[in-house]
């Protein structure tokens, strides 16, 4: 890989990663938001993971990338709360927890950009490219997740245009 420019880091950042991530954050708490507490146990196939699971993780997840690039280093550490029960606490405490890391990001030297970060010993990238690897990551398991909703007895929220269901609710409040 060519070595990344400081001038490239901050580009990166400021210009794409930064708005882009913040939309995508936005889009990822509609979804958690959306899956019902009472149904949060619930799972398409038994080798697939719970919808619980999946908030969980998607959370976490979200927030370790961030991390990744504010610490300099890949950890696989608990992150989320224990104390956290229901996708609404869950979904609150990542808006919240990925917002303080975004402002965060925003003041990392490009050094701190492009500093070499190992992922676990199968591949090293400059830190700032650990954001995009988690956005990816996240709108992976963002779409596993939305995909249980319906089957739950949960609307599908608009996430990269009006859903079904968003549409139903539009219809219906211009009746």
């Amino acid at each position: 890989m060519n070595q990344m420019t400081a001038d490239n880091a901050m580009f990166l950042l400021r210009g794409v990663y930064l708005p882009t991530l913040k939309n995508e954050s936005q889009l990822t708490k509609k979804v958690l938001e959306a899956v019902p507490a009472d149904r949060a146990d619930h799972r398409p196939d038994p080798v697939s993971k719970t919808a619980m699971e999946l908030v969980r993780h998607i959370a976490a997840a979200d927030v370790r990338f961030a991390d990744t690039v504010i610490n300099g280093r890949f950890e696989t550490g608990a992150v989320l709360p224990a104390d956290l029960k229901t996708p609404a606490e869950i979904a609150t405490w990542y808006e919240q927890t990925y917002a303080e890391r975004l402002e965060t990001l925003k003041n990392l030297t490009s050094e701190q950009l492009t500093n070499m970060v190992d992922f676990r010993g199968m591949f090293q990238r400059p830190a700032v490219m650990f954001l995009m690897i988690g956005a990816h990551h996240t709108i992976h398991h963002r779409g596993q997740l939305s995909s249980y909703l319906r089957s739950m007895g949960a609307k599908v929220p608009s996430i990269y245009g009006e859903s079904y269901d968003a549409e139903q609710a539009r219809k219906a409040a211009q009746a």
